[in-house]
């Protein structure tokens, strides 16, 4: 923010607002710049104005007028306003909230463990004993992961275990609702001769060669305390955590946006956070879960723009922004991206319910700067809906001329087309023996 007013671009928005320079003390201007969801409307613009009645007008088929709001600032001036403070239902706007609660806990890079151990001596490359699998809270345990695992026991040399299979602490695979499900699931991933099609469906999207595991367990899956005496074998590094987020947000991950949600400590947790970190009214934002699923998740527009601001303010000291977790039109080509017609080098993040479609997000223009945004929008057409949106927006770019997105929000490498970091066995650190 400190760069935009040296540069000169505060100094005007501040004249778009009517607060000349010659009135207002350096101290007193920079200052706001650090007030988290402080807004100064703009002079009104015929065009823009122009176009918002219109995009209102073109609603008007396909829900009733109360259902349908908009918010939209550039920089600390706010630009657009119908029902803006109002809550809504936001749908998977709500991941919005799950991904900055996240972020005020723990720092992008963090990394949730999963220590695998052995009750007894690896012999002839059988465990004699049981092996241990201790979970630290990794939400997005997956088909891939286990294959790593299962590949990494391999390369020590051990083939079978002779005893059970032991699940303790927070261990969650394939977002299972249980210990003993997750266990269930691990003993098939680490045994190709087990597993099911969507394991064999994983392993092809992992990196060419990857080998298939085969570590046969004798026993059962047993759900217990870890052991007291026993020796570390392994230790499994999830994906850091921008990069979870980022999977949550480009496919909208209702179950692992839940996980991370109880992690943080549930959705009234996210929701206090939220509020509190991004300076909006505790009112305007009325959660159920921490996915969206329900109508009962109610976030107000300029809630939504206030937490993605307050998530690129939380990213910047580590080098990272907006566009390394939310998807970004032209980079991020999967998930909710697809099929949609959003102006170029725009962040967002989509909501979709039986009659609600939502979208929030910034967009870099020449004329305004970087424009944060959020649509929300009530009707049974939720296609045609989309398609209003992104027109919207398209037609905004147009009035205020398209530009070549900053670094601020450009993604970087490591963001885009996370999924394929799945399974990495760089993040396994063998212990025994290594």
């Amino acid at each position: 923010m400190l760069e935009l007013f040296s540069s000169g671009v505060m100094s005007v928005w501040l004249d778009m607002a009517g607060l000349h320079r010659s009135k207002l003390d350096a101290d007193k201007r920079l200052s706001w710049l650090d007030t988290p969801g402080f807004v100064v409307p703009a002079q009104p613009e015929p065009a823009t104005t122009a176009t918002l009645a219109q995009y209102f007008k073109d609603l008007a088929s396909k829900g009733p007028s109360g259902g349908q709001a908009v918010w939209m600032q550039s920089g600390p001036v706010l630009l657009a306003n119908k029902q803006g403070t109002t809550p809504k239902p936001a749908a998977s706007l709500t991941k919005i909230a799950t991904t900055l609660a996240a972020l005020t806990i723990w720092q992008p890079s963090h990394q949730f463990e999963t220590l695998v151990s052995a009750t007894g001596p690896i012999q002839n490359g059988v465990l004699q004993g049981d092996m241990v699998v201790s979970g630290r809270g990794n939400p997005v345990f997956l088909w891939e992961e286990a294959i790593a695992l299962g590949n990494a026991l391999n390369r020590m040399g051990i083939r079978r275990v002779s005893g059970n299979l032991i699940v303790s602490g927070n261990f969650a695979m394939n977002y299972a609702p249980t210990l003993a499900e997750s266990g269930q699931l691990l003993k098939l991933g680490l045994n190709a001769k087990t597993w099911p099609r969507i394991a064999s469906l994983a392993h092809r999207s992992m990196a060419p060669g990857t080998p298939k595991p085969l570590l046969q367990i004798a026993g059962n899956v047993i759900v217990a305390p870890e052991p007291t005496s026993t020796q570390l074998l392994l230790r499994h590094r999830s994906l850091p955590l921008s990069q979870i987020l980022k999977i949550v947000n480009v496919y909208s991950d209702n179950k692992l946006s839940q996980k991370i949600a109880d992690l943080v400590g549930g959705h009234q947790v996210v929701a206090n956070k939220a509020a509190a970190i991004a300076g909006f009214p505790r009112g305007e934002i009325q959660l159920i879960n921490g996915s969206g699923l329900g109508v009962e998740n109610r976030i107000s527009p300029r809630a939504a723009c206030a937490m993605l601001v307050a998530i690129q303010r939380k990213l910047q000291p580590y080098g990272l922004n907006i566009g390394d977790v939310f998807p970004v039109s032209g980079s991020d080509l999967t998930g909710t991206m697809v099929q949609r017609q959003i102006p170029t080098a725009t962040a967002i993040k989509t909501g979709t319910l039986r009659d609600v479609s939502a979208l929030a997000g910034v967009m870099p223009t020449r004329d305004r700067g970087l424009v944060w945004f959020t649509i929300i929008n009530r009707g049974g057409d939720i296609i045609g809906l989309r398609a209003e949106q992104d027109r919207f927006l398209q037609k905004l770019v147009q009035q205020w001329g398209a530009t070549p997105p900053p670094t601020t929000i450009v993604p970087h490498p490591s963001s885009v087309n996370v999924r394929s970091h799945l399974g990495d066995a760089k993040r396994i650190e063998i212990v025994f023996g290594g």
